[in-house]
């Protein structure tokens, strides 16, 4: 019983780790999108959300099923419990990349520069999403925390676009519609950084018991 439910784990890992592939792909294609226009980029962002979401349904009853049948131990029921809550986030990342890809011909239509922070800030994002994925399934600690760390870094490439739009605004380079569309792009990016964030802290529940989250707000 203990062997076939280590099977079970293990494909669960396989599951998770291709879902968040599709995590990454779907947002690099937004952020193509974003830089060059190209209408290939816009519908693999959206076929990669809808990837997502039906690995979410998929491994949803995997682990309900796994739940349900196997009767777990208390460390593995973390695990699939955690694994449930990260699919959660994985596909809010999803969503939030085919948002972007829907505000972007607004961007491009009134001829805003994009800048480097925005890309800056998506590929530090993404770098979160399958750091996050891989401290799962290596049960890294270590590299969950790293993960949490980078978060701050994302933070800080938002306020950088932030202070770049408002400083735009100021001086009429752009309408001030164009440009808080691509503030809305980047407020994107950085709830992807956060879901990322999440992500590693059940990984950090699924190891300790504990969830940084909660013990944050007196609720653990």
């Amino acid at each position: 019983m203990r062997d076939y439910f280590g099977k079970q784990l293990s494909q669960l890992n396989t599951e998770l780790i291709t879902m968040g592939a599709l995590c990454e792909e779907a947002i690099a294609n937004a952020v193509n999108y974003l830089m060059d226009g190209e209408e290939s980029s816009r519908e693999a962002c959206v076929e990669a959300d809808r990837q997502v979401d039906k690995m979410e349904r998929e491994i949803e009853m995997s682990c309900i099923r796994l739940i349900l049948q196997q009767q777990p131990v208390a460390k593995d029921l973390r695990a699939v419990s955690a694994a449930l809550k990260m699919i959660s986030d994985m596909e809010r990342i999803g969503d939030q990349a085919s948002d972007i890809v829907e505000i972007v011909p607004y961007v491009r239509k009134s001829g805003v520069e994009n800048g480097t922070h925005i890309r800056d800030m998506a590929d530090a994002a993404r770098k979160m999403v399958s750091e996050s994925v891989e401290s799962f399934v290596k049960m890294d600690i270590q590299a969950a925390y790293a993960v949490i760390a980078h978060d701050d870094q994302v933070d800080e490439l938002f306020d950088k676009v932030k202070q770049e739009l408002i400083k735009s605004i100021a001086e009429g380079n752009a309408s001030a519609e164009a440009l808080i569309d691509l503030l809305m792009i980047a407020k994107y990016f950085e709830r992807i950084g956060d879901h990322a964030q999440n992500i590693a802290e059940w990984v950090i529940y699924s190891i300790t018991g504990k969830h940084l989250g909660k013990d944050k707000e007196g609720l653990a």
